[in-house]
């Protein structure tokens, strides 16, 4: 079952979906996460389009375009509730340590 392998979604894999809400080809997303993540998160080549593959298996995009080697891809439902759960998980985790810490941190 693929779900499993996506119960956790690493950041490349995050970043990945959520540039994929709107239809993309890899070479852009590689550069919408570095923009996105002002360089903090790239995105080689030989891991996008693994992931990608993964993806595409367990139903989570659909490739909308095909122009010669150039491939576009599109979130699907499946894939923005994996993305929606992550982003739940991420706030409950900065919930927990602000509860721990008694800090409430703002991101530069």
């Amino acid at each position: 079952m693929a779900r499993a392998k996506f119960q956790t979604l690493t950041e490349q894999m995050f970043y990945i979906l959520l540039c994929l809400r709107t239809e993309c080809c890899g070479t852009d997303v590689m550069e919408q996460v570095r923009q996105l993540t002002r360089d903090r998160v790239t995105v080689g080549p030989g891991t996008l389009y693994s992931l990608l593959d993964s993806f595409l298996q367990a139903g989570m995009i659909r490739e909308t375009r095909v122009e010669g080697r150039k491939r576009s891809y599109l979130i699907t439902e499946a894939g923005q509730k994996a993305l929606e759960e992550e982003y739940r998980r991420l706030q409950i985790l900065t919930a927990d340590y602000e509860a721990c810490t008694g800090e409430r941190r703002r991101l530069e």
